[in-house]
């Protein structure tokens, strides 16, 4: 398939093409070009067809992925017949890249985000960000804490609002963030740094081969990739000098984690806000983004009109951010709808899901396990 770049878009009247989407659910429900439309070219020829028949024959369709690869594959598919069509150069990631603009418009990118954070967003995300820090203990005098950037919304708003309660100087602490390079592809790797100069982040970058090393893993590669990018980051962050590592798990992770775990793991477990590392002595994890909705970081990425890396993973490209139990965006997104779902009927379903875990009575379990080792409510009947 013929392959179009964003500049040359740029200069196509708006009404002679149709941008068209072919990536799943959970990468367009990250964002999608303005004016783009859905369709699932994995489907039947009637239901591809079906969704074509709307666009007027004498446009331009201009298909694109998350970064180009999948649409410069539909050369032999039937779409292409009888159609203008072309393939859009780097997909949804050179979009967002093509947005990064002089160092002028960035000062006021980073200054407009700032000021969101300090008093249109101060309610939703700074104060149950501080209010989790001072509840779980996550920040202490002296700390030095390797902020984890994978580059999507959640780590890059954690980088803020570390930077924001430093200002407030009421504990000493020092902060490196800390990105890792898995072995992304060079628009993915770009997309991180130009974002990091754009918000003022002054990001630390090392590599690994983590990508590499899982490609070939059949059996829950997720799981694996997951695991290992923990234990290179504890690796690095204590080679710095770090005596924790923050990561960007927020509260709707935590809440979608406790039950995948009863549904699709038979048993009872959250996200901790905060953990022990059992590889590397002296370092802990922490999480401060822990009391904070994922509404309000969507809300606040798309008032300052901010567009960060999902998806990363560069031999499925398909699966969002990885979390440490290995689940992809499918698993997820199924859970995140049954809550919606649930929510309708109950608006306190999230809260109660996330109080469960605090509410624990030992008394009415079968059994459980503390340090590894299996109770029984018979062994003390």
């Amino acid at each position: 398939m013929k392959e179009i770049s964003i500049e040359e878009l740029k200069f196509l009247p708006k009404h002679s093409y149709q941008l068209i989407d072919i990536r799943d659910e959970g990468l367009r429900e990250y964002g999608m070009i303005p004016d783009a439309i859905f369709i699932n070219t994995d489907g039947s020829p009637d239901e591809v067809m079906a969704g074509l028949s709307g666009i007027p024959t004498e446009k331009k369709l201009i298909f694109y992925c998350e970064v180009g690869r999948k649409t410069r594959d539909l050369d032999d598919n039937f779409l292409v017949e009888a159609r203008d069509c072309y393939s859009l150069e780097g997909g949804y990631i050179g979009y967002v890249r093509s947005l990064t603009s002089d160092e002028e418009s960035r000062m006021e990118k980073q200054h407009r985000a700032e000021e969101s954070i300090r008093k249109k967003f101060h309610k939703q995300l700074f104060t149950p960000f501080a209010k989790a820090c001072k509840t779980y203990r996550l920040i202490e005098e002296g700390d030095r804490i390797a902020v984890c950037i994978s580059g999507g919304k959640d780590s890059m708003l954690m980088a803020k609002l570390f930077q924001e309660i430093q200002r407030h100087r009421q504990c000493n602490f020092e902060l490196t963030f800390l990105v890792m390079d898995p072995g992304y592809n060079d628009d993915n790797r770009a997309l991180i740094e130009s974002n990091a100069r754009a918000l003022g982040i002054p990001i630390t970058v090392f590599e690994s081969d983590i990508f590499d090393a899982v490609d070939t893993i059949d059996k829950n590669p997720c799981y694996l990739c997951a695991r290992m990018r923990r234990g290179y980051l504890y690796s690095r962050a204590k080679a710095l000098g770090c005596n924790k590592i923050a990561l960007g798990h927020h509260y709707d992770d935590v809440i979608e984690t406790i039950l995948m775990g009863m549904l699709h793991g038979a048993h009872i477990q959250t996200m901790m806000p905060k953990l022990h590392s059992t590889n590397f002595e002296g370092m802990e994890l922490i999480r401060p983004l822990y009391l904070v909705r994922e509404s309000d970081i969507c809300a606040w990425r798309d008032y300052n009109e901010l567009h960060f890396l999902q998806c990363a993973c560069h031999f499925t490209e398909t699966c969002s951010t990885c979390h440490e139990d290995g689940t992809t965006s499918s698993k997820r997104l199924e859970t995140k709808k049954l809550i919606a779902e649930l929510k309708k009927n109950n608006p306190y379903i999230e809260s109660n899901i996330f109080k469960s875990v605090e509410n624990v009575n030992l008394d009415t379990l079968i059994a459980y396990k503390k340090d590894g080792v299996r109770h029984h409510f018979l062994d003390e009947y």
